[in-house]
């Protein structure tokens, strides 16, 4: 068992890679919060806004509000899940599986991680999905 410690140790990133890693994925969890926050405060301004003028065009605008309400609502549970996907990431890093592909076992090159910094899939796996 000792061996197989061993040879996990020597496929995977160093602990100044995860630091490195984890610093960017911090930044992208603050940049996703304050996107989703933006987005909650405008569903919330819409709703305490608007005009009531009465007339023809009341209910038109009322269904566009609505459908718009509905969109920031949606973007802001992809926001939400994307921080949940990288606070999993940040899981990972603590306990060093990070960059470790989930179907391959191989390590995920760096260049993927940046881009997609909460992935748990090499290009490999990813294509054969």
């Amino acid at each position: 068992m000792n061996d197989q410690n061993t040879a996990q140790n020597t496929f995977r990133y160093s602990d100044k890679a995860l630091e490195n890693f984890k610093q960017l994925i911090l930044s992208k969890i603050a940049a996703a919060r304050q996107d989703m926050e933006s987005l909650l405060a405008s569903v919330s301004n819409s709703e305490n806004g608007g005009s009531d003028d009465g007339g023809a065009y009341q209910s038109l605008e009322d269904g566009s509000a609505t459908l718009e309400k509905e969109t920031m609502y949606q973007m802001a549970a992809r926001q939400k899940q994307f921080i949940n996907q990288l606070e999993a990431a940040l899981g990972r890093i603590e306990n060093k599986t990070y960059g470790i592909c989930r179907v391959t076992g191989n390590l995920i090159p760096k260049e993927r991680l940046m881009a997609v910094p909460h992935t748990t899939l090499s290009m490999e796996a990813k294509q054969k999905q």
